[in-house]
């Protein structure tokens, strides 16, 4: 029987502690410790929320459906706050006191660099949660990640852009380690795309009025779209200054804001018309009956919004998949080794997860490519489906 047809049937029982208790139906053998370092609160909480209460919510289900290879998994997780220096030390006391397996976690792209070198050297798997690519560009032989990289996100946008029939870019980043990374990524591969930026605006994670940079890309001659590069609460204050200022040009956000946060902070009015490349989750009911993910997000969509009340996230959505790859890669390998779990997480062929459909290997430490990203629009408040 498949995992998803035992989660349909299994009860719900969200564990509260940083240490998930373990159910009577899988203590069979000795528990499979996972480690998971999480934003849950502080900045990032809109991202990290989703994830710890995916990673709860899936360990428990899987384990009332009798563990992994007989084996309850014991998940330990420890909320960094999004202080990079704090996920450090959290990565070292999972590997040195905690004695994880693996580790499904790292919300920002900040606190997943942060980590990377303790994992690394302890040779334990690390499944990323965040957007950089740096995390796996190049490649390191211990680290992962489910989410599509900024590089992915900005050739998303750019080709979108230029269906439009424009060209001249004004973008606007953060400062923060996301904001930068995919800054980056954008200046090199504009020129490929057809796509010249002329305005390179950015703003501080604690400055509240982004309407002076508007302004100044405003005012570039012949700019013709605006990208912001961004997460968090940021990108919700351009979107706002971009509406104040009765700015008319087309506005693109990056996947770092796929979520209804996003459009509840920005608000509706603000946001409307706002694109975005993203995760099919947050379109499941838009896509054909004949899209592989379309099932797969369905199931994942209904079962945490009717245990949390709340909408669906994709930043949840990466949660699931980094569990899943593991879960399916320590069933492949039979054991909790760390070389024999990291080829087994590198030949995940074929995973239908809620970023796309995951092809691994010890040169694709992510396993997506363009098609998993959707493009999708802000339209009455709701994200809108507007190509493929």
């Amino acid at each position: 029987m498949s995992l998803t047809s035992l989660f349909r049937r299994s009860a719900l029982a969200l564990g509260a502690a940083a240490v998930l208790a373990l159910p009577a139906t899988a203590q069979q053998g000795q528990p499979i410790r996972i480690g998971a370092v999480l934003s849950v609160t502080g900045p990032a909480s809109f991202l990290g929320d989703p994830e710890d209460k995916t990673l709860r919510l899936y360990v428990n289900r899987i384990n009332q459906a009798g563990g992994v290879n007989g084996r309850p998994i014991q998940l330990i997780v420890y909320d960094d706050g999004g202080d990079a220096n704090r996920a450090r030390t959290f990565a070292t006391r999972l590997v040195e006191d905690d004695r994880v397996v693996a580790m499904v976690g790292g919300t920002t792209t900040g606190t997943t660099m942060a980590m990377r070198p303790v994992f690394e050297e302890a040779r334990i798997p690390f499944i990323s949660l965040a957007g950089g690519i740096e995390i796996v560009d190049p490649v390191s032989p211990f680290t992962f990640k489910t989410p599509h990289t900024d590089r992915m996100a900005c050739e998303k946008i750019f080709a979108d852009i230029r269906a439009r029939g424009l060209s001249r870019v004004g973008m606007i980043s953060g400062t923060d380690g996301f904001g930068q990374s995919m800054r980056g990524q954008c200046q090199r591969v504009a020129g490929a795309a057809g796509i010249t930026i002329v305005a390179d605006e950015q703003y501080g994670p604690r400055d509240s009025d982004m309407t002076p940079q508007l302004t100044r890309i405003r005012g570039v001659q012949g700019v013709e779209a605006i990208v912001n590069a961004g997460f968090g609460q940021g990108p919700a204050i351009v979107t706002r200054g971009y509406a104040q200022l009765g700015i008319r040009l087309p506005l693109y956000q990056s996947h770092g804001v796929a979520s209804a946060e996003f459009i509840n902070l920005a608000t509706p009015q603000a946001a409307e018309g706002v694109r975005l490349p993203a995760a099919a989750l947050l379109v499941a009911e838009q896509l054909p009956a004949n899209d592989p993910q379309r099932q797969v997000l369905i199931d994942y969509k209904t079962t945490f919004e009717r245990e949390f009340n709340q909408p669906v996230s994709t930043f949840g959505g990466h949660a699931y998949d980094g569990l899943m790859i593991l879960v399916e890669a320590i069933r492949r390998a039979n054991s909790t080794d760390g070389t024999r779990l990291r080829d087994a997480i590198r030949a995940t062929r074929g995973f239908v997860g809620t970023g796309g459909v995951v092809n691994m290997s010890a040169t694709d430490h992510m396993g997506l490519d363009l098609s998993a990203f959707r493009m999708v629009e802000i339209r009455n408040g709701q994200f809108t489906l507007i190509g493929n």
